[in-house]
């Protein structure tokens, strides 16, 4: 049987040592499996950050639920949205958005002695949040969201 020989002497699929490197096929199967990878793991990881960024609505609610009752037993009457920013014993004393800003916080009009709701809506990179771009607590701890599955 004949050995098929390259112009330098070695057989075929069998290269020297100055002759060794990446072919152009070689990269753009690197490049193919690199892309598809990307694919994968950009979404998956853009889902992971939506979903860590609840968490900052969530203690903000039960933040601003835990200075409702503090002011309720102070003032006897729960404090509504223009007192949200109030320093106390005036007012709340909490910012209108989340720590980092991925959420905005409102008391929703009626605050009064009988109760309050307050809502966490998805601000700036969360607003593409649409599963759970809300979040509302009231003054019995009833916890609402967009999606029953979010708190």
């Amino acid at each position: 049987m004949t050995r098929f020989r390259t112009h330098s002497g070695y057989p075929l699929g069998r290269r020297s040592a100055a002759e060794q490197g990446v072919t152009l096929i070689e990269l753009v199967i690197v490049i193919v499996v690199v892309g598809v990878l990307a694919a994968i793991a950009i979404p998956s990881y853009r889902q992971y950050v939506l979903r860590t960024h609840r968490t900052e609505a969530k203690t903000a609610l039960l933040n601003l639920a835990a200075a409702q009752e503090k002011f309720y037993l102070q003032n006897n009457t729960y404090a509504t949205d223009d007192l949200l920013e109030t320093a106390p014993p005036a007012g709340l004393g909490l910012s209108a958005t989340t720590e980092n800003g991925w959420y905005t916080i409102v008391i929703a009009d009626g605050a009064d002695v009988d109760g309050f709701s307050a809502t966490a809506t998805a601000a700036g990179g969360q607003a593409s949040d649409t599963r759970c771009a809300t979040f509302t607590i009231n003054q019995a701890g009833a916890k609402t969201a967009t999606n029953t599955d979010c708190w």
